[in-house]
């Protein structure tokens, strides 16, 4: 409440006005679209909503999506620190157009980048044809709907840590190294904790998009019943049924899970923060 009256008396003018505009800009965008889903699905009645969302179709589509987009975002935790790094550490030939392909699957339509996995990762695509003699069938599996929503979410954990390894003072890493610390210890002590929000925040990004992913997994994925089937093809499927509350279920499903996932996330980020803050 003091930072609004702060606000309030601050010297650049316009607070109200620009506070209720930006009220409005949010209810219309976002809260009136979800009061629409939640209105929506709960013309159907309890009975309805269950027999909706409660098939053991739905609930392998849901489980499935939830699980290749968190296990996505893990891999992208991992590799995009690791390209962070490298673009931000060492300098090489070619560094600017390695920096600029990081931004392509932004760039790219997610259909055509799901036509271009599908064909490097087939049976006699150009990588698949080297992985099926070994019993790696990426294509038509979950293992190719990891591979997609890896590829879409791999610039959100870059582009979100890079800035902060760009302004982290070598300093500190100096000052660690002339106290003895290891490589290891320098990294743990020193640079883990720095990047650690950044992290939590490019993997949430990462994770929010492989949820709702479609474009660039339906290709790939083979979109098998209780194998390969994604969320959003339910909710797509039942909407082409002109099944419309049958969909508002399945995606009022959807968004309760991530907001549990996202409000789990957040505590986490909040905790690293004050922890980081502490020390």
């Amino acid at each position: 409440m003091s930072n609004i009256l702060n606000l309030r008396h601050s010297v650049l003018p316009g607070f109200r006005l620009s506070f209720g505009i930006t009220l409005f800009w949010l209810a219309l965008i976002v809260l009136l679209p979800f009061a629409a889903l939640v209105y929506s699905t709960v013309g159907m009645g309890w009975d309805g909503f269950a027999a909706a969302v409660g098939s053991p179709r739905v609930i392998a589509a849901i489980r499935l999506s939830f699980f290749t987009a968190g296990l996505s975002a893990l891999i992208n935790l991992v590799f995009g620190f690791l390209v962070a790094w490298v673009l931000v550490r060492y300098p090489f030939p070619g560094k600017r157009l390695v920096d600029a392909l990081v931004d392509l699957p932004f760039a790219l339509p997610t259909a055509v980048a799901g036509i271009a996995l599908t064909t490097l990762y087939a049976p006699n695509g150009w990588i698949g044809q080297y992985l099926a003699p070994l019993g790696i069938k990426v294509s038509f599996t979950p293992l190719g709907i990891i591979v997609a929503l890896t590829f879409i979410g791999l610039p959100f954990v870059v582009r979100t840590v890079q800035p902060v390894l760009e302004d982290l003072e070598k300093e500190l890493e100096e000052a660690a190294t002339c106290l003895g610390a290891s490589r290891w210890d320098i990294f743990r002590r020193v640079i883990f904790p720095a990047t650690l929000p950044s992290l939590i925040t490019g993997g949430t990004m990462a994770f929010a998009r492989a949820t709702g992913e479609y474009g660039s997994v339906i290709f790939i994925a083979g979109n098998i019943p209780m194998v390969s089937e994604i969320a959003p093809l339910i909710i797509v499927s039942k909407l082409d049924q002109f099944d419309q509350q049958g969909a508002t279920a399945v995606a009022l499903v959807m968004l309760g899970i991530s907001f549990v996932f996202l409000l789990l996330i957040n505590l986490i980020q909040w905790w690293a923060a004050r922890r980081h803050g502490a020390r």
